[in-house]
Order: structure tokens, then C-alpha cells, then sequence
């Protein structure tokens, strides 16, 4: 019989769920704040069920040999080393949708907090005073509300600021013109477009490389004079200091913070008793229904992969059985690889994908790697964790992204191989790749060029012009930048035309060494591509 860990606060409801279906469980909430405790009984279950409070590091699961599968009741997973428990074998799940209208409806809430001033005034009134015309508010109605990040959360934030009569304009770079009429929102183009005409500004975005202080000082001081802003996504997504001075200084009018940098926040952080800013301690998911939806989805999650071998949600594994597992295992990577590979490499929204699958690999079960590739070719813009097998068909529609497949027989020089093709609102890009004898893949062509590189944990990408002396002249700059290649694959369209380049190299390229690589004359573009 399978034994369950209960580590943090589920509801009572949840544990049944693990009983009456067979599976033994201890509730043992306390276990979360004592790690020495639960490492030290870890190695009895077979599966952990966690929150936020339960930190699940490399110490943790050394000790966890026993150990098939942690489920995290939420979405965030910072409290489980993933890296980890993939090399430990263990499937990390989370809940992803479970918090999403308990959120937005606190970020609406804050807005009108703010917008009415009613925690201010709240606390006057308790303290007897009746300062009427001292909290002067404003109405929300036909004011325009700026979305940044309209995604899951952010789409349900959108819905229900039309339905209060707002006018609502959205920057998501992966949102297609077509989703956004469907939601009824204007997309605008830049940051900077948004944060001018907005009266109210919230964020829905994930905290990754490229969403981080996405609202730098730079850009506060581009916002609407007398503006506010509400953060109920992610700490270190604005420059707080810089809000601070604004505020201070008149230029907007009120904040709402539910989220910070670090948490808790210290007690001399600079938006701490200023006036009109609403602070609440990470209150994003906390309602009942929300705890208690994320509480019995996470424990038949976990129940149903115990039992029968079903994942769902899964971080850090594909969606398949038991039989399909090792004969889809080299052709899932094959599809993680082109979609990384693309989702790097694509900064305009995205409108359709359509995926070729030739030969063999198109008499498999198509649906997991699909949703591998799918997974993997959002990733880059949602970030580590909020984007899985299972969800990330499901987020890909939310953006209108139209997703298509073909089986075709074999053709080429290949007996098999996989196509993804990425059409955005200004061009189309592809890749294909397949799988060698060894089981590992190989990208075969980009752009309808064709090469043959394996992909490696970091590479340089190219498109440079085909001339003489290109090879020896990224060498000769790499080799100044202390940069050393591992591998190198050339391929070109014809002789003198367009030509691509992948590079492995031994560490990550900084900004600086991309930059003056492509400032060498023969090179168009030049990205870093991890995998």
C-alpha cells in the first residue's frame, strides 16, 4: 500500500481523498518548519504532499530513497529543488489553475482599495475620527486599466474590469491580436505605450530572466501623472524604491502591493507608511475555496500517479504510461529541444504552430510530445514551473496560439525526424530535429538550412552572411572573450547567401561577450540558447 506525507496544512478533505482510495497518510503539518524532522522520516513515504512552509532541498530528498512523487498544493514551486528530485527520480506536481480567480479577484480588490482609499480610511473612522474629505477617491469607471502580462490570471483581471465598465489595454508579447479581441482588450505594442495612458496598472506576469524589474525606474517615471499601481504577481517585477519616490514626490497617486522582493518585507522598507499604499502579506490564493481547491486536486493527482502510473501537472515529466515511456523518451526530447530552441529565439507574439511529424515518429502517440514541445516553447517567456505538459495546451489557446499537427511518411535524408515551424505576426521560423542511434537528439535544420548540431547547455546561435573568413573571426573573438567552443555546425541557404551557425560552448555567454560578437560585420544576429 502506498504511504503519503502530509507535511504542511491540507485540509481534512484532502487527506480522505488518499484513504478512500487505498493509500495510507500521516498528517503531519508540523513536519514543514522542522527539516531535520522530516528528513529524517522522509525515506517511509512514497509520496509528499506540501505547501509553501515545507523547503524540499537536496538534503531532504537524499535521504528520500523510497520517494516517487511530491505535490505541491499551489503553483509555485521555489520550495522544491527541482533539479533535485529529477535526479532523484521523484515527479514534482503542482496545481496550476487552482489560485487563478482568488487572485485576480485581489488584484481587483486592491484596485479598489486604493482607488477609494478605504484601508486609510478604515483605520481613521476606528480610531474615531471622521475625516470625510480627507480620503477623496476616485471612480473606476471609464478609467482605463493597463494589464501587463495577459495570461491566465491577467485574462480573468481583464474580464472583470470590462464588466466594471474599464477600458482595458494589455501588453503580453505573447498574446495574438485574435485572443485579444476575444477578450475584448486592446493590445498594445510597448511597455511604454501602456504605462502613458493607464490610470491604473497591474501586473500578471511570472518572475523570469526577462520579466524581472520589468517596471524599472525608468519606466515608473513614464507612467500616467497621477496613476496606480497594483502588484499581485511576483516580487522584484517593480522597482519599489522607485515607486516609493514617486509617490512621495506626487507623481502617482497610490500603490497596492500584495507581493514583494523579499518576504516579508522589512519594517524600513520605503513603501512602509506612506500614504494611499495598500500592503498585504502574499494574500494572492489565501481564500477557502481557493486552499481548498488546490488542497483535493493536488491529493488526486498524487493518488491517481500512486495507483495507476498517471501524471498530471507534472514539472518535470511527460504525460505518459508505463509502455509508451521508454520507446517516447528520446523522441520527447527531441521536441523539449526544438521548442526551447524556438521559444528563445521568438520575441513577437506568437500566432500558430503547426508540427511535422515524418516517418516513424508520426505512428506514436502524438499527444505528449506535442505537449512536450508545447511546454518547452513557452517556457522562456512563463517561466520554470508555471508552464507543464499538461496546462501548456491549454495557456497556448488562452493566447489564440493555433497548434496543428501532420503525420507524413519518410522523405529526406532522414528516415524520421520532427518539424516545428513558428509563425508569429512577423515572419515564420523552423526547426527540425531527430533522434541518432545513440538516443540523443540532433537539430538537423534551421530556417530550411541545413546542419547538424547536438544540442548542449550552452550554445551561441547565428545568422551571418556566407563570406570568407566568418569561422575564423568568431573563433579569434571567442577565443579574446575567454569563451571556448566545443562544438561547432555551419550550414548556409547557397554560396554567398544566408548562413546559420550553433555553437556549444564550455559557460553561460554574457551580455557583453553577445554584444561584441554581434558587432563582428558578418553576423545579422546573434543569440545565447541554453537547453
Amino acid at each position: 500500500m502506498p504511504k503519503v506525507l502530509i507535511s504542511d496544512a491540507l485540509s481534512e478533505q484532502a487527506v480522505a481523498i488518499f484513504r478512500d482510495r487505498g493509500i495510507e497518510v500521516d498528517f503531519e503539518p508540523s513536519l514543514g518548519k522542522d527539516p531535520e524532522k522530516l528528513a529524517a522520516v522522509i525515506g517511509n513515504y512514497d509520496g509528499l504532499a506540501v505547501r509553501s512552509a515545507t523547503k524540499v532541498k537536496p538534503e531532504i530528498l537524499a535521504q528520500a530513497n523510497g520517494l516517487k512523487v511530491i505535490g505541491r498544493a499551489g503553483i509555485g514551486v521555489d520550495n522544491i529543488d527541482i533539479p533535485a528530485a529529477s535526479a532523484k527520480g521523484v515527479v514534482v506536481m503542482n496545481t496550476p489553475f487552482g489560485n487563478s480567480i482568488t487572485t485576480a479577484e485581489h488584484a481587483i480588490a486592491m484596485m479598489f482599495a486604493v482607488a477609494r482609499r478605504i484601508p486609510e480610511a478604515s483605520a481613521s473612522t476606528h480610531e474615531g475620527k471622521w475625516e470625510k474629505s480627507k480620503f477623496m477617491g476616485v471612480e473606476i469607471t471609464g478609467k482605463t486599466l493597463g494589464v501587463i502580462g495577459c495570461g491566465n490570471i491577467g485574462s480573468v483581471v481583464a474580464t472583470r474590469a470590462i464588466g466594471l465598465k474599464m477600458k482595458v489595454i494589455a501588453y503580453d508579447p505573447f498574446l495574438s491580436a485574435a485572443r485579444a479581441r476575444e477578450l475584448g482588450v486592446e493590445k498594445v505594442e510597448e511597455v511604454e505605450d501602456l504605462l502613458a495612458r493607464a490610470d491604473f496598472v497591474t501586473l500578471h506576469l511570472p518572475k523570469t530572466e526577462k520579466t524581472a524589474n520589468i517596471l524599472s525606474a525608468a519606466r515608473i517615471a513614464k507612467m500616467k501623472p497621477g496613476a496606480r499601481l497594483i502588484n499581485c504577481a511576483r516580487g522584484g517585477l517593480v522597482d519599489e524604491a522607485a515607486v516609493a519616490e514617486a509617490l512621495k514626490e506626487g507623481r502617482l497617486a497610490g500603490a497596492a502591493f500584495d507581493v514583494f522582493a523579499q518576504e516579508p518585507p522589512a519594517a524600513d522598507h520605503p513603501l512602509m507608511g506612506l500614504p494611499n499604499v495598500v500592503l498585504t502579506p502574499h494574500l494572492g490564493a489565501s481564500t477557502n475555496e481557493a486552499q481548498e481547491n488546490v488542497a483535493l486536486q493536488v491529493a488526486e493527482q498524487m493518488a491517481d500517479y500512486l495507483l495507476h502510473g498517471a501524471i498530471s501537472n507534472a514539472i518535470n515529466a511527460p504525460s505518459v504510461t508505463a509502455e509508451e515511456a521508454p520507446i517516447l523518451k528520446p523522441w520527447v526530447r527531441v521536441c523539449e529541444v526544438l521548442g526551447s530552441f524556438a521559444g528563445q529565439l521568438t520575441e513577437n507574439p506568437i500566432e500558430a504552430i503547426s508540427i511535422e511529424y515524418v516517418g516513424r515518429v508520426g505512428e506514436l502517440n502524438l499527444k505528449p510530445l506535442t505537449a512536450a514541445l508545447t511546454a518547452a516553447l513557452l517556457t522562456p517567456l512563463m517561466g520554470e514551473g508555471a508552464v507543464n505538459m499538461v496546462n501548456a495546451p491549454i495557456l497556448a489557446k488562452e493566447r489564440g496560439i493555433n497548434i496543428s499537427e501532420t503525420r507524413k511518411d519518410a522523405q529526406g535524408a532522414y528516415g524520421s525526424y520532427v518539424r516545428l515551424s513558428v509563425r508569429t505576426e512577423k515572419q515564420e521560423r523552423s526547426v527540425a530535429g531527430t533522434v541518432f542511434s545513440d538516443e540523443k537528439p540532433r537539430i538537423i535544420q534551421v530556417k530550411g538550412i541545413n546542419l547538424e548540431a547536438e544540442p548542449m547547455p550552452h550554445m551561441l546561435y547565428t545568422t551571418n552572411t556566407d563570406e570568407p573568413g566568418y569561422i575564423g573571426a568568431i573563433g579569434m573573438r571567442m577565443g579574446a572573450l575567454g569563451v571556448n567552443i566545443a562544438t561547432f555546425a555551419l550550414g548556409r541557404a547557397e554560396k554567398g547567401g544566408e548562413a546559420i551557425a550553433l555553437l556549444g560552448v564550455d559557460e553561460p555567454i554574457s551580455a557583453e561577450a553577445l554584444a561584441e560578437i554581434a558587432a563582428l560585420p558578418q553576423v545579422r544576429q546573434a543569440k545565447s540558447v541554453n537547453f
